[in-house]
Formats: structure tokens, C-alpha cells, sequence
């Protein structure tokens, strides 16, 4: 947690938690200031948006003629990836639907997913984790006692949309990551999933069981392979629509029956303890901030709207219980290990074993070969 006085930015509600937040003389965060900068110059809510759509779409659907499918999408259950499969059927495009299944889905997520596939008469993969790898996996993850625990399941979903674009001869994954409500994320809350040595590094030490089956990318694949050898492009079409998550949600229950998980990941379990009870109670950070933030700089809510529900308690007590007994038990271990595990204090990923330096080495490769062509590398996956 941050040494700095307490303050809350006047424009969003992103606060000192961030240990690398800065105001300016009006109290306004750097994040606001890079929205307004950088991040807001690829968000196009308005008829631009549209009309860039369609042409993406078309170049989808001309690329992938002769195909079974020519894209992917990732279908978890929440409202973003569920909003975006119903609107990419109106846009004519033929998905193959995936779903990566950790162990850890609500039976709401389950029965979302159901009714999303069957009114749009998708074609649905899943793909599910080899629970006893995943346990010992997310059990080393609580013990390294970092900050993103969600590694675990994030990696194997990406790792396996990507896998299963290749053996499918897919190059388009569609992404449910959006603009609106998920443009504000300080860089020092968590490291990257993707990051293949951090992961195996922190199993090494505190895991017990061979991962043979968990599916797994390289910094090589990712960023080399994928976008450059096998030209995989990753496109997220809710940047180019006017996206409300509110507006979405009313769409999803009138259309599919869509029911609501009443709070933000509620489809994964672990997800929902995790964000709402690990990362406050052992890092200080309220992930609400994030989101809340986000919507107030594309303008879904007031910032006032959004300081009033962050007076919303993060958990019902006796849910909380529930879920406690619920995760421990799952994982093998007693509840008051979990309690110490998500309490104490916090561990840097930096600790371990982790591909920054390749990283480095890859960003300033890229530097040169912009350099050289004098253009932007944008292809990456």
C-alpha cells in the first residue's frame, strides 16, 4: 500500500492505493490524463466507430470464406465477452465460442453461457482445466502471496483461445476488452498473466503436481509468433460502439434471459473472493475503483454515482463465510489458512523468476524496427 497521504482524485475515484498515482494542481490523476492523452484516441462510441466496425467485419468475413469459422471469441459468461456474441452475430460474423472452464464457474455463469450459444446457434468448445493441475496451481499462487491471483485462470484462458485459433486455422480473436469500463489500471497493482516464467517459477516453488496438461504461451509465442508468424490479429469491437455496461445488461436479460450475477466477475467464484476479498484485505486494493473510474471518464456514470456505491460494503458477511468455506474446502485447505494467506502482508511478483528482462529486450527490438520502417508496430496479439 502507498505511503502517500490519503487523497482521491477530483475528476475520478482512483486514489492512493496506486503507489505510482500522481495529481495534478486541481487534484486531477495521471489517469484521467492519460485517458484524455493517449487511450481515449481508440475508443470511437459514435458513428466512426460503426462504420470502422463494418469494415473490420467485412475484412473478418472475406478472410474467412471457405471456413468453418473465421473468428474466435472467448465466452466466460460475464456481460462484456456475452453482450459482444450477440452483437457480432448481427454483424454477420461466424465465431467459434470457446470456454475455458477453471473449475470455479457459478451455476448462473453456466446457464448465461447456455442461452447465449443456443439463441445464436453458436458452435461451443469447452475446454476444461485439468482440476488436480489447477488446484496445486492456484494453491502455489495463494502461498507466493503476490498480487494477482488470477493468474492461474487467465493464463490457461488466453493460452487456450490462442491455441485453439492455430489447430483451427482462425487468425481474428475477438475480445471482449473494452474502452468504457476498463480503461483506468494502475500498472503497479498487478503483472501480466501472460508472463509464462513467472508462472512456472512461483508452481516450482511452492507446487506439487506436473503440469502437463495446463496449457501455456511463451514470451515468444505471444509476442513473436502469434501476431507476426501466424498473423494473428485480436480485435475488441466494443471500442467501436456506443458500449453501456448497464444498457448491455438490460439487452442480454430482454433478449436471452440474461440473469445477473449482482456484482462484476460474480460468474468465476474464486474471482469474485479474490477482487473482493483478498486484493482489499491484503493489498489495500479495491478493484470498484477501477471500473468506477473508467465509466466516469467515458461518461456511464457521475463521479458521485460512483463514490456512493463504493460506500456498498465489498461482501454480505455471511456470503463471505460461504465462500471462504466454499474456496478453502475446493483447494484442500482449511479456512483458516486461506484467512492468513489473504491477509497478511503482500509479496512483489518481482520476487520470482519473470520474463522482464526478455520483455525489455523485446520492447526496445520493436523501438528499432519502428525506427527503421518509421511507422508503429500495432499487430500484436
Amino acid at each position: 500500500m502507498s505511503s502517500k497521504p490519503y487523497q482521491v482524485c477530483s475528476r475520478c475515484v482512483m486514489d492512493t492505493s496506486d503507489p505510482q498515482i500522481t495529481f495534478d494542481a486541481e487534484g486531477v490523476c495521471n489517469h484521467c490524463h492519460e485517458f484524455d492523452a493517449v487511450t481515449s484516441k481508440r475508443w470511437f462510441p459514435d458513428e466512426e466507430g460503426n462504420k470502422r466496425l463494418q469494415g473490420i467485419c467485412e475484412k473478418i468475413k472475406k478472410d474467412g470464406t471457405g471456413k468453418d469459422y473465421d473468428c474466435i471469441i472467448g465466452l466466460s459468461g460475464g456481460i462484456d465477452s456475452s453482450y459482444l456474441a450477440l452483437k457480432i452475430r448481427d454483424y454477420g460474423l461466424r465465431p467459434l465460442v470457446v470456454h475455458v472452464d477453471g473449475g470455479w464457474n457459478s451455476e448462473l455463469a453456466v446457464f448465461n453461457i447456455e442461452q447465449i450459444v443456443k439463441h445464436c446457434n453458436y458452435d461451443l468448445h469447452t475446454h476444461v482445466i485439468d482440476w488436480e493441475e489447477m488446484r496445486d496451481l492456484q494453491v502455489a499462487y495463494l502461498r507466493s502471496e503476490i498480487a494477482n491471483q488470477d493468474v492461474p485462470q487467465d493464463h490457461a484462458f488466453f493460452a487456450s483461445l490462442y491455441h485453439f485459433a492455430v489447430k483451427n486455422n482462425i487468425k481474428y480473436v475477438i475480445s471482449g476488452g473494452n474502452i468504457a469500463t476498463e480503461s483506468v489500471f494502475p500498472r503497479a497493482w498487478h503483472h501480466q498473466a501472460m508472463d509464462v516464467d513467472n508462472l512456472m517459477d512461483i508452481h516450482k516453488r511452492f507446487g506439487s503436481v506436473p503440469l502437463k496438461n495446463y496449457p501455456k504461451v511463451g514470451i515468444f509465442q505471444y509476442y513473436f509468433y502469434f501476431p507476426f508468424i501466424y498473423k494473428m490479429k485480436t480485435i475488441r469491437p466494443l471500442n467501436y460502439m456506443s458500449y453501456d455496461k448497464r444498457e448491455a445488461l438490460m439487452y442480454l436479460k430482454e433478449h436471452i434471459g440474461y440473469k445477473d450475477y449482482g456484482r462484476k466477475h460474480g460468474e468465476s467464484i474464486f474471482t469474485k473472493f479474490f477482487q473482493n476479498y483478498y486484493l482489499p484485505k491484503k493489498f489495500g486494493y479495491d478493484k470498484r475503483r477501477l471500473h468506477f473510474s473508467s465509466q466516469v471518464l467515458s461518461q456511464q456514470i457521475s463521479r458521485k454515482e460512483a463514490l456512493q456505491a463504493l460506500e456498498q460494503p465489498l461482501y454480505d458477511a455471511r456470503e463471505l463465510k460461504d465462500d471462504i468455506e466454499y474456496v478453502a474446502k475446493k483447494l484442500q485447505m482449511s479456512s483458516d489458512e486461506l484467512v492468513q494467506l489473504s491477509t497478511g502482508p503482500g509479496k512483489d511478483y518481482s520476487i520470482y523468476k519473470n520474463w522482464d528482462q526478455k520483455y525489455a529486450w523485446i520492447k526496445k527490438a520493436q523501438g528499432m524496427v519502428e525506427s527503421l520502417r518509421g511507422t508503429g508496430i500495432k499487430n500484436y496479439s
